[in-house]
């Protein structure tokens, strides 16, 4: 019993992840987890976004924020979706990106709420709401991702390693040698 309360006390705290931090991500091995395994691993603002299309309030969710170097990964799946050297700030209070990192994890589908077409940003593998794509971000794609934060998992460039993809690391080392700190 003590167990289980001191795991559940670190999901709360952490913000829970229903993808193994430690794994990376294997399309071959991803099986999206049941309704009541989201519910009981995802923080309710988590799975709320994730599986009920939610949109998290502006300026008050963890990486509207955030400018520190790494990638951002599906919170469901783990599956690599943007890259902190393709975030912006727009100035709308949600992480915003020009681009995917890997454009075959992220699939489109048209929405139509809110009084307005919209497109709707879902990772592929996982079926996860992420957000929105608009046409007014800037060069050199003029497309703002605008994603929820709990939709998202940020794994720092120190960590990339370690939890399963190092495959991203010679990006931000490519940027530092593009553009070196004097």
């Amino acid at each position: 019993m003590g167990r289980a309360l001191v795991l559940a006390l670190a999901l709360m705290t952490r913000g829970a992840s229903a993808q193994n931090s430690s794994n990376g991500w294997s399309p071959m091995n991803f099986h999206k987890p049941s309704d009541a395994e989201l519910r009981r691993t995802l923080a309710s603002r988590q799975y709320e976004v994730t599986q009920h299309d939610a949109t998290e309030p502006p300026f008050h969710n963890e990486y509207w924020d955030n400018h520190r170097p790494g990638i951002y990964v599906d919170v469901v799946s783990g599956e690599p979706l943007f890259s902190s050297l393709d975030k912006f700030d727009s100035r709308t209070g949600w992480p915003s990106f020009t681009k995917p990192l890997e454009a075959s994890n992220v699939r489109e589908r048209v929405d139509p709420s809110l009084f307005a077409v919209r497109t709707e940003i879902r990772s592929a593998h996982a079926d996860s709401h992420l957000g929105h794509v608009f046409d007014d971000g800037p060069p050199p794609t003029g497309l703002r991702y605008c994603m929820n934060s709990a939709a998202l998992r940020f794994i720092p460039v120190d960590r990339l390693e370690a939890e399963g993809y190092g495959r991203y690391r010679s990006l931000f080392q490519a940027a530092v040698a593009k553009h070196p700190t004097p």
